[in-house]
């Protein structure tokens, strides 16, 4: 039902949570408004999750199906666990966001859709023999039309931007539509949008312009509802919103400090774990050398080259990568070297479903490597948790120098929520002592156990006095030498 200014409250009301998804083309937005939204909730105080959703193809044809992009944003007023399992509310930019979504709201839901884009063409694009926003095959929902193209276009029409460009900012308006919808902070986004797009000043001028043409016509047009969640009740402390790949990320730096140890992180690019070399690639100031390597064999061996020189060697992957590594990190095992390999999973088999997550990859991170050769696995079970895990992750890598593999999945990764900063100093010191001296009769034996951990020590070749042999080969226990 629309509401008249009889029966329009001026007061927004209070709702527990809602599950809001933002779908269109991969061109249009979605994945940024997503985003902004997420961060404006996560100042306002609400608990959130959050669930980004590309499409496989690297650019599909616009207005279709196999194109579409979404955001789905669940934020509340108490703790929540998950990104929502169906939308309360679904911005659909095109008749593809639409259809591709439909099957998954609820009777009753919010749909917001951009009426511009339900024209022939589009609507012949994804198999609609008729308009559905005319012919009553949405009436189980509640449905509103807001051109916002043209809308978009008026707001930046004296600002001397082409028409082309200008509908770039539709985005915006369907942000600032949705802000205002559900009483979202203005100024963070006012601020962003400043300083993102500050040396390109008409962009950045047509999507302020569009954001508070958005805001405003929620405001005028009493077609909406108002509604507000109030900031969730969670633990004191100084929060942020974290993605699980950032979160892991900082989770290494943080261990890396605490172990006194240089980072060599070397990696091929794979999704949905690329985000991680990213992040890394920004902190020299903390230790960190990171290598693109060729392919995944070539990654992988220069992470076990690197815990063979003494400094903490990482990895990542995805299920393809992993199982490219799998003789990599047998060597690891047989040299008893510290190494952590992060598996970021999606779906498969073979190159599978890059954009598509599952938790597919537990049998072959347990098993996956020929001579019944086990490792410790560490799993994250939330974006904020990466942090913990991959800290642990390596604690226990350098702990019992053995190779230790961390699985997230691409849902983790990509996705976030609120993240109470650490308390630095109360992070554990897990500092390994190098070899130094002969420990054998006046001999320095690499495989000589260590009585609580058995561990073997961790000499840096080169050291005098220990020079000494690892390899994969069948060896003497103590000595390492073939056998």
């Amino acid at each position: 039902m629309t509401a008249t200014p009889e029966t329009r409250s001026l007061e927004p009301e209070n709702l527990e949570d809602v599950v809001i998804r933002f779908a269109g083309d991969s061109g249009d937005g979605m994945q940024l408004t997503g985003d902004r939204f997420t961060d404006v909730s996560a100042v306002f105080g609400n608990d959130l999750a959050t669930m980004p959703n590309y499409p496989a193809e690297i650019r599909a044809p616009a207005g279709t199906i196999a194109g579409v992009s979404s955001f789905q944003v669940h934020i509340s007023d108490h703790d929540i666990v998950t990104p929502g399992d169906a939308p309360n509310v679904l911005v659909a930019m095109n008749p593809a966001a639409l259809k591709a979504n439909l099957a998954e709201l609820p009777p009753g839901s919010t749909i917001l859709v951009n009426s511009d884009a339900f024209d022939d063409r589009n609507l012949t694009k994804v198999g609609y023999d008729a308009n559905p926003l005319d012919n009553g095959s949405l009436a189980s929902y509640h449905v509103v039309q807001v051109p916002m193209t043209s809308l978009t276009l008026e707001a930046c029409k004296e600002l001397g931007v082409k028409p082309r460009d200008a509908e770039r900012s539709k985005n915006f308006f369907a942000l600032g539509l949705i802000s205002w919808m559900y009483t979202r902070p203005v100024d963070p986004t006012l601020e962003w949008i400043e300083q993102k797009f500050s040396s390109r000043p008409q962009v950045r001028d047509a999507n302020l312009a569009a954001f508070k043409a958005g805001l405003h016509f929620g405001e005028t047009a009493e077609l909406l509802e108002h509604y507000q969640i109030q900031p969730a009740k969670l633990e004191p402390g100084r929060y942020r919103n974290i993605t699980g790949n950032l979160a892991v990320a900082y989770g290494l730096i943080a261990a890396a400090q605490q172990a006194s140890l240089p980072i060599l992180y070397a990696s091929y690019p794979i999704t949905p774990a690329s985000d991680i070399l990213h992040e890394l690639s920004k902190h020299k100031n903390f230790g960190i050398r990171t290598l693109q390597a060729e392919d995944e064999i070539a990654a992988a061996a220069v992470a076990v080259g690197a815990a063979f020189a003494g400094q903490l060697g990482i990895t990542a992957t995805s299920g393809p990568g992993l199982d490219l590594k799998s003789e990599a990190l047998g060597l690891a095992i047989s040299l008893e070297l510290p190494l952590v390999v992060i598996d970021v999973q999606r779906g498969g088999p073979s190159t599978g479903l890059p954009t598509k997550t599952e938790q597919s990859d537990l049998l072959l991170a347990m098993y996956g490597r020929h001579g019944e050769s086990p490792l410790p696995i560490v799993a994250a079970y939330s974006p904020s948790h990466c942090f913990e895990a991959a800290f642990e992750a390596v604690r226990i890598a350098l702990k019992f120098r053995t190779p230790v593999i961390l699985l997230t999945d691409g849902y983790v990764a990509n996705g976030s929520e609120p993240w109470k900063l650490p308390d630095i100093d109360a992070l554990p010191d897990i500092s390994v002592p190098f070899a130094t001296e002969p420990n054998h009769d006046g001999e320095f034996w690499p495989y000589l156990r260590d009585e609580e951990t058995l561990a073997r020590p961790w000499a840096i070749p080169g050291t005098p006095g220990l020079m000494h042999r690892i390899g994969g080969i069948e060896k003497q226990d103590g000595t390492g030498n073939v056998n």
